[in-house]
């Protein structure tokens, strides 16, 4: 044969293809011996799947109960809202719509209850007609959602009642007019957990609502207006009809239709995080297949190449352990698809402050199949590039049990495989962020961050092999020898341990960025409480009052009130004009024309001040703190992000209208404001010399010492001066604290599905080596090494692949936690020392003990078992 196979010297039986069904067979049987194996290629991927459907199941459920409920949720068929009163000859119009009317007008204000003289910041919400029209106001009594509105009462959010201990028929104050409660609001169209909290809402008959004193200049006040239609379908064209006036107008508006578009938008994001913490676990559990199966596959050259002695063609010999991996990952995807399918269940208890709907389980199919069909396809793809080999398996190895891994370079479909893998993950990307370009990055990071562990891996392999002294001991010399024999699973064993390594350690220090990120405290030196609304005339009173219970000024500006009239010579309906014909891509007509008007819609805040405060400083452009003549150019300072938002630059021209001034300005600079420092801060701020005369009204913000002085204070604040509005920062840092703690809980809640499969992946990249070091153990146990020696070489091999893999591992985590601080979050990454430690440490020791309990099966055998049972 001159050492060369001859294809005309197989079994005859073979010499045409094999049947479909022994190819299963064959399968199956060559499965038997390795279940339990397979069972931890299997478990790799199960958490990842579980995610992945887990989020899906909440995602369709979601939208079912938005699109079921969008009545419910909007309480009418039409919504006009505004943040100004409406002119006459509009209002005129808009009272001709519909078939029943009412209106709402809103705004926050502080509510006193006279019994217990406890006082809260509150949305007081003044309604006439019979709105809502769809669903209703859920009070206890039950019937105190319609009484109301007979008499001076209010419903009071339950929450609040609770906490003043209050009941109904108690009396409380709105401004300067006293109301009975009537019962307990319980829920009210478009609320939620976490709204009534943070704000909660008290409603009054709008009749009342100017006796109250509370509607003057500087109030915010949002008007809404609300329509029912007997026939629904007349609302479209009626809303192409009256756009133009209610644009002109600067007036929104909402239909049934439109709300079930924005609420499903508004939790499009948190669904898309959720799936791609989930789609994270299931790469990583796939880098877990790929590193056992490329070991189970070396193991079976022997096997495959006896087949082919008998006939069977390379790629029959393929398909039969595509097969297997195929069922293996089948399998594993439909046990994913199962936990999953119950873990959604989890889901709305942690969200459920957050869900404008009440929320419904049920099982949803398309998300079963949806993980299902990923588990399969991205497990069989990270399988490819170790199966293809097989096709290269000659008949010799038979007889020289040996590989020839130069030959796998020549296959090229491998790399084919490799590149329909990054394109898969770049897709399923893309359909998370809806961005091309962050797809790249994040599919492109994790292709460098395996090119780095390979690149390290070989780096490794060469040190040891040039740097091992002569005058080692034994069992140091034969542990580091192990790194670099024939068959020995370095690469990949590092690729697999430093990975999981570094993605439980970046999601453990993303985890810490993005809740420190939210989170708020108050030092001694910060202020706690805030008083706004203050009127010019009442302005000196109240500083003076604050200073006889001996609280300080910490910061007292002046804030006025105007709307943004043209940018660079062109209105809101030009500039929208002006978006249409850029080459932008198409969108909803809504969408275009609120992103084109959003900078004109809503009155703004700015103030005046001559230097920059603590928290701001400038990125762009230069400040100008004082104007010294009326000829001046006014120049005025924009935070990056509100100027980012209306597409405005340094030297843009902006007309304001301050109360019926025009006050044309240039953008001179650009500021970046930390607005997690408890401060007045602006998006807009004027230099002095030109608002000073402007009507406006203060907000003053100071420390109390403790709750005693804090209700006194607020107290006094709110009989003497009712129009003003008092935030208890302490009351609300602690409501804040609640919420955050279950924000925390989601992240920790998906990042365990990450990291358990990293230890999951771990575990098994070191356990898939076990088989590759029993034939060396049994033949040291043959040649008289004792038990203890080989544990201490087994030892010493996986204690410098642990710390060597989960070292790199932890400075790319590292590296990779502090680029998202600071160029994705805006944080600062402080390098939490003890949790590295503990990590690095877990990993080594993880790694060590795998691999040492791998051979102590083998030393309480004779050597003679060991080879009848696994040669």
């Amino acid at each position: 044969m001159n050492g060369k196979y001859m294809p005309e010297q197989n079994n005859q039986s073979f010499q045409n293809s094999a049947p479909v069904s022994w190819l299963f067979k064959m399968a199956w049987r060559d499965s038997r011996k390795n279940r339990s194996r397979l069972f931890l290629f299997t478990s790799s991927i199960i958490l990842g799947i579980a995610a992945l459907v887990a989020v899906y199941s909440f995602r369709d459920n979601l939208q079912r109960d938005i699109d079921e409920q969008a009545k419910t949720l909007t309480g009418s068929d039409l919504t006009i809202d505004s943040r100004k009163p409406i002119s006459k000859p509009v209002m005129a119009m808009l009272d001709t719509l519909g078939d029943a009317r009412a209106r709402q007008l809103d705004f926050a204000s502080m509510l006193y209850f006279l019994k217990g003289q406890g006082s809260r910041l509150v949305q007081v919400k003044a309604l006439e007609g019979n709105y809502p029209f769809y669903g209703a106001l859920e009070t206890t009594p039950v019937n105190a959602g319609k009484a109301f509105r007979n008499g001076r009462n209010a419903l009071v959010d339950r929450t609040v009642m609770l906490q003043f201990k209050a009941k109904p028929g108690d009396s409380i104050r709105v401004g300067a007019l006293n109301f009975a409660i009537a019962g307990y609001l319980n829920n009210a169209p478009g609320q939620t957990g976490f709204s009534a909290t943070i704000s909660p809402i008290v409603y009054i008959p709008l009749k009342y609502l100017p006796a109250t004193g509370l509607v003057q200049f500087g109030s915010r006040i949002h008007y809404s207006y609300f329509y029912q239609f007997n026939q629904p379908s007349a609302i479209s064209p009626l809303i192409k009809k009256i756009r133009p006036a209610l644009d002109k107008e600067g007036l929104d508006h909402e239909t049934v239709e439109s709300k079930k578009r924005n609420t499903g938008r508004s939790f499009q994001d948190l669904s898309r995080f959720l799936a791609l913490a989930g789609f994270v676990a299931l790469l990583l559990g796939c880098v877990g297949v790929g590193s056992a199966i490329h070991v189970y596959v070396n193991e079976k050259i022997a096997a495959i190449s006896t087949l082919r002695c008998l006939g069977v063609k390379a790629w029959e010999a393929f398909f039969i352990y595509l097969i297997q991996i195929t069922f293996i990952g089948l399998a594993g995807a439909i046990a994913g698809a199962v936990l999953g399918s119950g873990i959604q269940f989890l889901l709305p208890l942690v969200l459920k402050d957050f869900l404008p709907v009440e929320f419904t389980v049920q099982v949803s199919w398309l998300a079963i199949l949806q993980g299902v069909v990923t588990g399969l396809v991205i497990s069989v793809l990270f399988a490819l590039p170790s199966l293809l080999a097989l096709r290269l398996v000659s008949p010799l190895n038979a007889i020289r049990l040996s590989f020839e891994p130069a030959q796998a370079e020549r296959e090229p479909l491998k790399w084919l495989v490799y590149l329909v893998i990054f394109l898969f993950i770049t897709g399923f990307s893309y359909l998370q962020m809806n961005s091309w370009m962050q797809a790249l990055i994040f599919s492109g990071s994790i292709l460098g961050a395996i090119a780095i562990f390979y690149g390290l891996s070989l780096l490794l392999l060469w040190m040891v092999r040039k740097t091992l002294p002569a005058g080692l001991g034994y069992t140091w010399r034969q542990g580091f020898s192990n790194l670099y024999r024939p068959n020995n699973q370095t690469l990949m064993l590092i690729v697999a341990i430093g990975l999981s390594t570094a993605l439980i350690a970046t999601l453990y220090f993303v985890q810490g960025i993005l809740i420190s990120k939210v989170t708020l405290s108050t030092g001694k030196s910060q202020p706690n409480m805030v008083l706004f609304d203050i009127q010019s005339s009442q302005d000196k009173a109240v500083s003076s009052l604050t200073k006889q219970y001996h609280l300080p000024l910490m910061n007292h500006v002046a804030v006025i009130t105007m709307r943004l009239e043209e940018i660079n010579g062109k209105n809101a309906a030009e500039l929208a004009q002006a978006d249409s014909l850029k080459g932008r891509p198409k969108i909803d007509e809504n969408e275009r024309r609120e992103s084109s008007s959003r900078a004109f819609k809503s009155e703004l805040r700015a103030t005046f001040q001559d230097k920059l405060t603590a928290a701001e400083t400038i990125t762009s452009g230069k400040w100008t703190g004082k104007v010294n003549s009326p000829s001046d150019i006014i120049y005025v300072s924009l935070e990056e992000g509100y100027a980012e938002r209306i597409n405005v630059k340094v030297g843009d021209k902006m007309l304001f209208n301050v109360q019926g001034m025009i006050i044309p300005t240039v953008v001179g600079s650009l500021r970046k404001v930390n607005w997690g420092r408890i401060q007045t801060n602006f998006r807009i701020v004027f230099p002095l010399g030109v608002l000073e005369e402007a009507p406006q009204f203060h907000v003053i913000m100071t420390r109390v010492p403790d709750n005693r002085t804090s209700a006194s204070f607020q107290a006094q604040v709110v009989q003497n001066y009712p129009n003003i509005s008092v935030i208890d920062l302490g009351l609300v840092l602690q409501v804040l604290d609640e919420l955050l703690g279950q924000i925390s809980f989601v992240i920790r809640f998906m990042a365990s599905f990450s990291m358990v499969t990293g230890w999951i992946v771990l575990v098994s990249a070191v356990r898939s080596s076990k088989n590759q070091r029993l034939r060396e153990v049994v033949l040291l146990r043959t040649i008289g090494a004792k038990g203890r020696q080989i544990l201490s070489i087994t030892a010493i091999e996986y204690l410098f692949l642990g710390l060597f893999s989960a070292a790199a591992g932890m400075i790319i985590a590292v590296a990779g936690s502090w680029a998202l601080a600071v160029y994705s979050f805006e944080a600062v990454f402080l390098m939490p020392v003890i949790p590295v430690l503990l990590i690095f440490v877990s990993v080594t020791l993880i790694v060590v003990f795998t691999g040492m309990l791998s051979s102590t099966s083998v030393l309480r055998r004779s050597p003679l078992e060991v080879l009848r049972k696994d040669t």
